[in-house]
C-alpha cells in the first residue's frame, strides 16, 4: 500500500503543482486488471481464430423493435443509401489518399471552414507536426530499449513481436503528456457539438486513455487486421448499449440523411462494452488516433480508412435488416441493385448482425457488406512523418495494410481523444490506479503487465513533461473549469468528475 501525495511529487513537478491539489489516496493490488491475459489478437475474431457462435434469439427481437412502425421508411432509405454509396465510392476510388483532410498543427486552433467540412464528411484527418520529428522518432528508440530492458514484455505475434502490450513505457507517458498533443485533442473535441444543452460533457479537458504501441516490421503479414469498427459491436444495436442515448435513432427511422455523427450529447449515456471482451472500450473516444513514430507511405504497414462516415455507418447498421433475393451468382451488377435487396420482417428476421459478435470488435468484408466496395473504398492515409497525429471518428471503418511492403518499420503510439464525462472519469480513476502500479488499463488483457518492469515512469514524469494539464488528463490533479464554463453543464460534469476522482 502506498499513497500519492503532493510532497512526493514536489521535487520533480513543475511550478504549477504548488498551486494544485494532488490526490491523497491509498492504493493496493485492487488495481490489477481482472480480464484474462492476452494480446491484441484477443479483440478480433480474425486474429484469434475463434469461430463466433450465432447470436442469441433476443437479437432478432431487438432488430424487429428497432424498425417497428418504420419498415416502409427504412426500406425506402436503403434504396437512397445504396444509390448514394455507388456515387461516393467512385469518388473515393478516384481520389485515393488525397481525399483525407490534412492540417498543420499550428493552424488547428483556428481551422478553415473547408477543413471542418472535410473532416466532418470524411471522419478522418492528419494533423501535421504535433510533436517535433526528432522527438517522436526518439520515442520509438526508447520503446525498443524499454523492451530490451524487460524482455518478457508480451506482444503479438509472440514469435515476431509487432504490437506490444505496453501502456506505461516512458515515451508513451511523455507523449500523452505533451502540451501540443493535449492542445490538438482539445481542438479536435470542439469539432463535436451537442444538441442537448443539458448533456454532461466537457470538451475543454481531454482525458488520457492508455493504449498500446506498434512497431511493425517490413514484410510483416501477420498483423493483417482487416476493416473493422471499434467502440463496441453488437452494442450499437442494443437498447442497453448505444440505444441508451438514441445515437442512431434517425437511421432506424429511415432518415439516415438526418443522422449527425458529430452530435456528442446522445453518446454520453452509451454503454459500449456490455460483454467485457478483451479490448472493448469503456470510455467515450470522440476520435481514435495514433502518433506517428516513423516515416510511412501507402502500402508500408499503415492505416487504411473508409472516408464516408455518415454513409458507411448507416450501411453497416442497416445491412442486417436486408437480404438479397438472388445470389451473387446472378452477376455482381444485378446482385448489388437495390431491387435485389428486401427488408426482412416478422419471423423472417434473423439474429445476425453481420460481423458483430459478443465481446469482440465488429469486422467488415466484401462478402458481408458488398455495397461498401471495401476493396476500393478503403484508402491509405497519406505519407506520414514522425510527430504527425492521425485521428478518425469513433465510428469510422478502418484497417491496416495486409502486408508491410516498405523497407523500414511502421511505428505508432495509439492515443485517442476523450472528453470529460462522468463515465470517462470513472474509467480514468481505475486507469490511474493501474498506471501507478504498472498493470494494463482496465479495458485491456490482464496479468502483471509492467508491474515488474525496470524503468517504468511515475507521476513525476507526467508533471515534468506536461505540467498541471497533463496531470489533470491522467486523473492526478483536480480538473479545472474554464472561465467561460462557469454556470454551464460543463462545470457540473467537472464537479462530478472530481468527486469520482477523489478530489474535494
Amino acid at each position: 500500500m502506498f499513497a500519492i501525495t503532493k510532497s512526493s511529487l514536489q521535487s520533480t513537478a513543475t511550478s504549477c503543482l504548488s498551486k494544485t491539489p494532488i490526490l491523497v489516496r491509498q492504493l493496493g493490488t485492487h488495481a490489477q486488471a481482472t480480464r484474462k491475459e492476452g494480446d491484441i489478437s484477443s479483440v478480433f475474431v480474425s486474429l484469434s481464430g475463434v469461430t463466433p457462435e450465432p447470436l442469441p434469439q433476443r437479437f432478432a427481437d431487438i432488430k424487429r423493435q428497432l424498425v417497428q412502425g418504420n419498415e416502409g421508411a427504412v426500406a425506402a432509405s436503403w434504396k437512397r443509401l445504396l444509390e448514394q454509396l455507388a456515387v461516393e465510392n467512385e469518388t473515393v476510388k478516384q481520389r485515393g489518399p488525397d481525399i483525407i483532410p490534412q492540417i498543420q498543427f499550428k493552424d488547428l486552433q483556428n481551422p478553415s471552414k473547408e477543413f471542418i467540412a472535410d473532416i466532418k464528411k470524411r471522419g478522418v484527418a492528419v494533423i501535421r507536426g504535433v510533436v517535433p520529428e526528432n522527438e517522436a522518432r526518439g520515442y520509438k528508440n526508447e520503446v525498443e530499449e524499454y523492451v530490451k530492458l524487460n524482455p518478457w514484455t508480451k506482444a503479438f505475434p509472440s514469435n515476431d513481436p509487432q504490437v506490444f502490450e505496453l501502456y506505461w513505457s516512458p515515451p508513451q507517458v511523455r507523449a500523452r503528456a505533451h502540451p501540443h498533443l493535449l492542445s490538438a485533442q482539445t481542438s479536435l473535441m470542439n469539432i463535436w457539438h451537442s444538441t442537448n444543452k443539458n448533456a454532461l460533457i466537457c470538451t475543454s479537458q481531454p482525458l488520457a486513455y492508455a493504449d498500446r504501441v506498434r512497431i511493425r516490421k517490413p514484410g510483416d503479414s501477420q498483423f493483417a487486421l482487416g476493416p473493422h469498427v471499434d467502440g463496441g459491436s453488437v452494442e450499437r444495436w442494443e437498447p442497453n448499449g448505444y440505444g441508451l442515448g438514441g445515437v442512431y435513432d434517425k437511421i432506424w427511422q429511415g432518415k439516415w440523411e438526418e443522422y449527425d455523427p458529430w452530435e456528442s450529447g446522445s453518446r454520453v449515456p452509451v454503454v459500449s462494452d456490455n460483454y467485457q471482451g478483451s479490448g472493448s472500450c469503456s470510455m467515450f473516444r470522440m476520435f481514435q488516433g495514433w502518433l506517428g513514430l516513423s516515416r510511412t507511405a501507402p502500402n508500408e504497414g499503415t492505416l487504411m480508412v473508409n472516408p464516408l462516415l455518415q454513409l458507411a455507418t448507416a450501411y453497416f447498421l442497416l445491412r442486417p435488416f436486408f437480404e438479397p433475393v438472388n445470389s451473387f451468382a446472378s452477376g455482381r451488377k444485378e446482385y448489388l441493385q437495390a431491387e435485389n435487396w428486401k427488408l426482412k420482417v416478422g419471423e423472417e428476421v434473423s439474429t445476425a448482425l453481420h460481423g458483430a459478435s459478443l465481446g469482440h470488435g465488429q469486422e467488415l468484408n466484401d462478402a458481408l457488406h458488398p455495397h461498401l466496395d471495401l476493396s476500393s473504398s478503403m484508402v491509405h492515409v497519406p505519407k506520414i512523418t514522425p510527430g504527425d497525429y492521425v485521428v478518425w471518428h469513433c465510428d469510422t471503418i478502418h484497417a491496416v495494410d495486409k502486408t508491410h511492403a516498405g523497407k523500414a518499420d511502421s511505428s505508432v503510439m495509439y492515443i485517442p481523444v476523450c472528453p470529460t464525462t462522468e463515465a470517462n472519469a470513472e474509467y480514468l480513476a481505475r486507469q490511474r490506479d493501474t498506471f501507478l502500479e504498472g498493470y494494463p488499463g482496465p479495458d485491456f488483457p490482464g496479468g502483471k503487465g509492467e508491474s515488474e518492469h525496470a524503468g517504468r515512469p511515475g507521476a513525476d514524469v507526467v508533471a515534468q513533461n506536461g505540467g498541471d494539464q497533463a496531470l489533470r488528463s491522467m486523473g492526478l490533479s483536480k480538473l479545472r473549469k474554464m472561465d467561460w464554463e462557469k454556470g454551464t453543464d460543463a462545470e457540473e460534469v467537472i464537479q462530478k468528475a472530481n468527486q469520482v476522482l477523489g478530489f474535494a
